[in-house]
């Protein structure tokens, strides 16, 4: 979000979470892109907001508390406050238990065995939720609609939307076995707590294969998993490669240096195999 979203933002969650008795005198800004992540305090509430429109947030409540129901370790809804999407001043904001960090990072070992015990939760809840296709979808629209994408060079446009319907033939011609994913399980959207790893963001959540949520993960964690099957998961992982690079390029993406992600994420792809994690080309783009 802009600075000015972002003011406006803090102003709505903290004015949300007093109104329900909760103390929320400053808050922190965790993450900003185009969605807001902030810790509000002293109640120690971790706050999600979005523009009204540009959210699932029911969505994401709904199966919070359903994953939570299975045993799922998935980060808890604020246990203070109604379970709600709660809408004000054009922004929907969602209330969370904030996790101190027990540890810097999640070893491989307890990463993917939250991973594994995340799949086994969302094989048993049933809820309606988008196909992976679906997103692939809306990367390409991006990619083929210049005024979608103004700043994509025509050559790189032309390159990303074969990339991405070649890829998308490949994964559905293998026919994998499909069910209820998070979407993006990436080091980003896995906490480390005192009552293990535990997952946020449940917006992406998808119908696909398992390796589609591996190819999100650092290589040391899928080498954890069971029963991968490899040559999916790199068409995968440059699935997602060539879906963040479309991303990146989106007229509203407000993703920090998102451009230059952009870039490099086509120059990977132009490049070959074998395709890089996201946490390798995370740590690529930081140390440069």
């Amino acid at each position: 979000m802009e600075m000015s979203e972002v003011t406006r933002a803090i102003a709505t969650a903290t004015s949300i979470a007093g109104s329900l008795g909760l103390a929320a005198n400053d808050a922190i800004v965790l993450h900003n892109s185009n969605k807001l992540a902030l810790r509000l305090t002293p109640c120690d509430v971790f706050a999600r907001v979005a523009p009204v429109g540009q959210e699932v947030a029911q969505f994401e409540v709904e199966l919070a508390q359903r994953l939570a129901e299975v045993g799922s370790p998935v980060a808890a809804l604020e246990p203070r406050v109604d379970p709600l999407v709660y809408t004000r001043d054009g922004f929907a904001v969602t209330l969370w238990t904030y996790y101190e960090p027990a540890t810097p990072h999640v070893s491989p070992v307890d990463y993917a065995k939250a991973l594994e015990q995340l799949h086994v939760g969302m094989r048993k809840v049933e809820m309606a939720s988008p196909h992976f296709s679906d997103r692939i979808t809306e990367a390409e629209k991006i990619v083929a609609d210049p005024s979608l994408s103004p700043e994509l060079p025509d050559a790189d446009r032309t390159f990303l939307s074969s990339r991405l319907r070649s890829v998308r033939r490949a994964i559905d011609e293998r026919g994998a076995e499909e069910q209820l994913l998070h979407g993006e399980p990436h080091p980003g959207n896995v906490l480390s707590t005192t009552y293990g790893a535990l997952f946020i963001d449940l917006e992406t959540c998808c119908r696909g294969p398992v390796e589609l949520d591996l190819a999100h993960v650092p290589e040391a964690v899928c080498a954890q998993y069971p029963g991968v099957d490899q040559e999916l998961l790199d068409d995968c992982r440059q699935l997602v490669l060539a879906m963040v690079a479309a991303w990146r390029w989106d007229v509203g993406d407000q993703f920090p240096n998102g451009r230059r992600w952009g870039n490099d994420f086509l120059r990977v792809l132009r490049e070959g195999p074998p395709w890089p994690t996201l946490d390798t080309m995370a740590g690529r783009l930081d140390g440069q």
